[in-house]
């Protein structure tokens, strides 16, 4: 598979490294692996490295981290797969659990509320781009876009259950297979290739899941057993890990499952907050799905009795962030073994480009919530400076390429200068 003998101290540094710098979203991350494992350090072939993502591609969860995961256990096995995975988050737990405590500790202060209402058109703007990106890639023909409509109006209008919307996508593209997504992935549907692999791995598999369905609810019960099982920290790990399961199509279809459930559904944040955890997740290195944590932690720092609010929001937050990141790794370790099966099955393919196809509308939904709460914000008015600066942000990262980074960066300066100004 690769040229020379690569030692585990080695892939350690590396992923300890990309840790730290993994900014840029999982497209980004994603192209530093590819430069990185492929270009330059030649660990991985090209084919290989690609049939990897389009595994990765087709689990729920941060594809960027399971990728990550999926190479580090073709390098080193299992420590390898930990070390890659784990790493990949790490420095992100830490920055976002500052950076959260900060918000909630200081977010009144003049100078760091303007900061946030800086950022806020930023994040409408980001969100926006990321409905046309995804739909470029998703929306293939008009069946797909039908699909990605009505599922829109199911939870914008109807306010549908995200997984019953993801569910029922799903089927709908594994009945009607090419039909209606037109998918057509290289190679046969191999079905004895297939049974061979189920058949020699199965008690491999059924080990793996045990002891990851363990390691998974076992904080979730020890918090039952402690505060009782409709304390808020309980429902924190419920939720999240339902979103682990059901949050096709990456880190903004998490978002709108998680924007409906904890602001619509609870009630333990409001939609400027769900704004300004997406800002700073944004702005940190780490998958974007580590807004999770964001978003625990301050619906505990707000909602829970009895227990002081830091220490709360950081039992929330770290809790957000395993029950999320633990079942994404399981499924690399289940199914590492099969990805050449599962790549060529076509109406698996067919069933998860439709589930895609629907979460364009989801993240529709949530593209329309956040930028109408940025523009008639609960206070009342129209804010006109964050309706320039939303057009701004867009036009400067559709038509003129701007990074990110420099554009939250500079939306929040902006933001500060505008409410500072005599």
């Amino acid at each position: 598979m690769q040229g020379k003998k690569i030692t585990f101290r080695e892939a350690l540094r590396y992923w300890l490294k990309l840790g730290f710098i993994s900014f840029g979203g999982p497209t980004g991350q994603i192209a530093m692996m590819h430069k990185e494992v492929v270009e330059n350090k030649k660990w991985l072939p090209e084919d290989h490295f690609l049939h990897a993502l389009n595994f990765c591609m087709l689990l729920p969860g941060p594809e960027a981290q399971q990728l990550a995961t999926y190479i580090g256990w073709q390098l080193h096995g299992t420590r390898g797969a930990l070390a890659a995975g784990i790493l990949f988050v790490l420095p992100s737990i830490f920055i976002l659990w500052g950076l959260s405590w900060i918000y909630v500790a200081f977010g009144m202060v003049p100078s760091v509320a303007a900061l946030f209402f800086g950022l806020k058109p930023a994040v409408a703007a980001i969100v926006a781009e990321a409905v046309i990106r995804i739909g470029k890639k998703s929306l293939k023909n008009k069946a797909m876009a039908a699909l990605a409509a009505l599922s829109f109006i199911a939870i914008y209008v109807l306010n549908t259950p995200f997984p019953f919307i993801v569910f029922s996508a799903g089927i709908v593209g594994y009945l009607l297979n090419t039909r209606l997504t037109g998918v057509t992935p290289p190679g046969s549907n191999n079905a004895d290739d297939t049974a061979s692999v189920v058949s020699n791995g199965w008690l491999r598999a059924l080990k793996i899941t045990a002891v990851g369905l363990l390691l998974w609810f076992l904080p979730v019960v020890v918090l039952g057993l402690w505060r009782g099982w409709d304390d808020i920290l309980v429902k924190i790990g419920i939720l999240f890990s339902k979103a682990a399961i059901v949050t096709f199509g990456g880190a903004y279809a998490v978002l709108g499952y998680i924007s409906q459930q904890a602001v619509n559904i609870h009630g333990w944040l409001l939609p400027e907050q769900m704004m300004d955890g997406l800002g700073l997740a944004e702005t940190t290195p780490g998958p974007l799905i580590m807004v999770n944590q964001f978003v625990a932690y301050v619906a505990a720092y707000t909602h829970a009795p009895s227990l002081a609010p830091a220490l709360a929001g950081a039992i929330a937050g770290l809790l957000a962030t395993w029950v999320t990141f633990t079942p994404s790794m399981l499924w690399i370790f289940i199914g590492a073994p099969y990805i050449e099966s599962l790549r060529r099955n076509v109406k698996l393919a067919s069933a998860l480009a439709a589930i895609t196809a629907a979460v364009v509308g989801v993240v529709l939904n949530l593209a329309v919530n956040f930028t109408r709460h940025t523009l008639i914000p609960d206070t009342g008015g129209f804010e006109w400076y964050a309706l320039v600066a939303s057009i701004v942000a867009f036009i400067g990262m559709t038509r003129l390429k701007w990074g990110m980074i420099p554009v939250i960066v500079g939306s929040a300066l902006a933001g500060l200068i505008w409410k500072t100004m005599p």
